[in-house]
């Protein structure tokens, strides 16, 4: 590569970046030093990592560059892992300082799958504590700037990843959602993200501790974030592999729609009215569907309200049963702000209240599957409202409640087990990005990123970004 090129590194997806490394215009170590030498530029302004692995990561690059023998499909290419997945040899630290000596001996499954494909973890990223807010921030590495608008939130609790592969540090990151943990700071960040169905792709901790709620191992699933839709589908075909350390791993055939399929379209955000940029982008995104064949419409979807107040009722219980005190003891003053805000917004409930609310997820799930039986796809906001403002999550109930009503069918799409693409779609007058979420049945996660490759052809991403000012932003 010329010397221009090169200098250009770290705008590329990972698709590109790995054909450059195959074809021998680019060595991993120069993959691996562009990343670096952003992260070095660019992360003192938005604190998006906690820990960089550069020494391991340039070893493996030169050992790849030096190896003459058969290659994986992300081979050379840079990649971040949020501070709640295992790297090993690295501490797993939840963004919780109590944890800085939870050294990880393997990698968790998703991590071992893109080593095996070549990829070469680059660094850990920033999470809200205990991966429990939709803002990042914490007392052990401090808060994650939104590159964007340094007013505005990143997103929670993968924000650290989201604002990394924003601003060009790395053009993979891997995060978890268990309740919009991938797709919020997409959106809030410009990038996309695939939350994977819950045991399409294995999970395990190589530390000990408690094995994770009921609602953990039911609603919450591991996945990419990137700056292109094509880059998700790599990576979700490198992660579906299975893991003897995970028994709830499900292997699934793939099937591809000999059609376009039908799209319900949802402008829904709760009690409150959906801003208008918002409605906007949803509308501009329906239209790319329809014009790739896609049948759309706006529909009412089933039982949103039952799903996500048992969401809400189901994990305040396990919160306060299982880890209220320790979170009191170690975690942040804004963790235990938010958490209490929301236990006045949820009660927990009794023992014979929370056996009935699991029980009664499968009705709702199942009123869900017939509508999916013939509309496969639900097209609607991440957010009903742009980004919020730093702190509104520490408002007390109401600020609360607004944000969780604005995210519902966020929140929804975990409690139903379902997966999701968020894709950008669209920048608000005020210079936010806007991103929507497409969510299918089990298992279609194709369907959902064929769908996803439509909205991003019509509405080119905009990232990578270096992190603006005042000026830029007004």
């Amino acid at each position: 590569m010329t010397t221009s090129e090169k200098t250009a590194v770290w705008t590329q997806d990972a698709h590109t970046l790995a054909g450059l490394i195959a074809d021998r215009r680019l060595t991993a170590v120069e993959a691996v030093s562009a990343h670096l030498q952003r992260i070095a530029e660019i992360d003192p302004a938005v604190n998006a990592t906690t820990s960089v692995l550069a020494e391991t990561a340039l070893a493996a690059a030169a050992a790849l560059d030096r190896d003459d023998g058969p290659r994986g499909p992300l081979a050379g290419v840079p990649f971040t892992v949020k501070n709640n997945l295992d790297v090993a040899g690295s501490p797993t630290t939840w963004g919780v300082a109590a944890m800085a000596e939870a050294v990880a001996a393997q990698d968790a499954p998703a991590v071992a799958a893109l080593r095996r494909a070549g990829a070469i973890p680059l660094a850990r990223t920033n999470m809200p504590d205990f991966a429990t807010r939709w803002h990042t921030d914490n007392d052990a590495a401090g808060p994650t700037v939104n590159p964007w608008d340094a007013s505005r939130s990143p997103g929670g609790s993968s924000g650290g990843d989201a604002v990394a592969v924003a601003t060009g540090m790395t053009p993979l990151g891997l995060g978890t959602d268990f309740g919009g943990s991938l797709r919020v700071p997409a959106a809030c960040c410009g990038v996309a993200s695939l939350r994977t169905t819950p045991g399409r792709v294995a999970v395990a901790s190589s530390l000990p501790g408690p094995a994770p709620a009921p609602t953990n191992q039911l609603f919450a699933s591991p996945g990419p974030l990137a700056r292109s839709v094509r880059d998700l589908a790599l990576v979700f075909e490198l992660l579906r592999g299975g893991d003897p350390r995970d028994p709830a791993w499900i292997p699934v055939p793939d099937f591809a729609d000999a059609v376009p399929p039908v799209v319900a379209v949802s402008f829904d955000g709760g009690a409150s009215e959906v801003d208008p940029e918002v409605r906007a982008a949803i509308g501009r995104a329906a239209d790319a569907l329809a014009d790739a064949g896609y049948r759309v419409s706006e529909q009412a979807l089933p039982r949103l309200s039952e799903a996500t107040t048992a969401y809400g009722r189901l994990v305040s219980t396990e919160v306060v049963v299982q880890r209220r005190e320790i979170m009191r003891q170690v975690g942040s003053a804004g963790l235990n702000a938010f958490l209490d805000a929301a236990l006045e917004l949820f009660p927990p409930l009794d023992l014979s209240g929370y056996l009935a609310a699991l029980g009664e997820r499968l009705p709702v799930r199942a009123a869900w599957s017939r509508f999916l039986a013939d509309t496969p796809i639900v097209l609607g906001p991440v957010s009903a409202q742009l980004p919020w403002p730093v702190g509104h999550d520490l408002g007390g109930a109401a600020a609360v409640a607004t944000m969780y009503d604005a995210q519902r069918l966020t929140v929804a799409a975990n409690y139903l087990g379902l997966p999701a693409v968020t894709v950008p779609a669209a920048v608000s007058r005020t210079g936010l990005p806007i991103g929507v979420q497409l969510i299918a049945g089990p298992f279609a996660e194709h369907r959902a990123l064929a769908a996803a490759s439509h909205i991003e052809a019509a509405f080119r991403p905009a990232t990578p970004i270096d992190p603006r000012g005042e000026a830029e932003r007004a």
